[in-house]
């Protein structure tokens, strides 16, 4: 029987003035473990007057995670927090009871030539973590966990794995990790992983009790301690999940809660702008029209 209990293509989406690969949410899977929105940005070339600008706006329920490949952010929040994110970097911001934030090409790049490439995701909070004081960590990239196996070289990103333990200050059973093999070779993982587990191309290929998989594609595994497949040269993948929650989350544009109730609350402090201003900034991304809090699952994740 295979373990590969759903595969999740890739969809586009727009964030404002830029297009996006959507991963999760999923009609069929909106979470895996705790992680429950994976947006995938680029590859893509902008010339001299083309520039990432997504204007500040909120957050609430949730752990944004800035990952890059290529290109560079500036981050900037109502903390008062103002850096600059490199590819290899992780930018955790931890939205509790509410954050701002603004994401946009630095100045010093926004006229000439440039490239970006990277991940935004989402992990839902634990219920009693949803009220929590918003906070911010930026993590090195030479501070996250590295070691070979030979021609595969890992890098946990985030959580625990592998007895590693990532700076990343989670506040759930989780693990985030990026894979990159420099020949085809099995791989056997499962004894290091827990819970919920989804697999994700980002190039190469892998195969799968005789089936191949490609580039932009979720493989979600039905039992995440049976993780093994067969990873092509030349191929990077990242492993996520972990503990799923005990409740339902709901989502509405970029709030994640346990009740529709605390949405419903998120979107009057935005509407009313009572959520705290990002400094330097004079322009904010208006709430979208009610659609409703929609479940992140149809049933409880577990």
């Amino acid at each position: 029987m295979s373990n590969v209990g759903m595969i999740i293509e890739e969809r586009p989406a727009n964030i404002g003035n830029f297009m996006v690969g959507r991963l999760l949410p999923f009609k069929g899977k909106r979470m895996v473990g705790p992680y429950i929105f994976i947006d995938h940005m680029g590859p893509t070339k902008m010339n001299d007057h083309e520039n990432l600008d997504v204007a500040p706006h909120p957050h609430i329920g949730l752990s944004t995670l800035t990952y890059l490949f290529e290109g560079s952010i500036m981050h900037r929040d109502s903390l008062g927090t103002e850096i600059e994110i490199h590819p290899g970097a992780v930018n955790w911001m931890t939205a509790g009871k509410g954050i701002v934030h603004s994401e946009r090409t630095p100045e010093y790049l926004r006229h000439s030539e440039k490239s970006m490439h990277g991940l935004q995701i989402w992990v839902a909070l634990p219920k009693e973590n949803e009220y929590m004081a918003p906070t911010f960590t930026h993590v090195e990239a030479n501070d996250i966990p590295y070691w070979e196996d030979g021609d595969v070289t890992y890098r946990l990103v985030a959580g625990e794995a592998f007895g590693k333990k990532s700076p990343v200050p989670v506040y759930s059973k989780q693990f985030f990790l990026e894979i990159h093999s420099l020949s085809t070779q099995t791989l056997n993982i499962g004894q290091h992983l827990f819970g919920e587990s989804g697999l994700y191309i980002l190039e190469g290929s892998v195969e799968i009790e005789g089936n191949t998989y490609g580039p932009k594609q979720i493989l979600v595994a039905k039992n995440a301690t049976l993780c093994e497949f067969v990873i092509h040269e030349n191929t990077t993948v990242f492993i996520f999940g972990g503990e799923p929650f005990p409740e339902e989350r709901f989502i509405y544009w970029n709030f994640v809660a346990s009740t529709r109730e605390r949405i419903e609350e998120a979107k009057q402090l935005w509407l009313d702008q009572k959520f705290g201003q990002v400094p330097g900034e004079t322009t904010f991304v208006p709430l979208p029209p009610d659609y409703g809090a929609k479940p992140a699952s149809s049933q409880p994740s577990a």
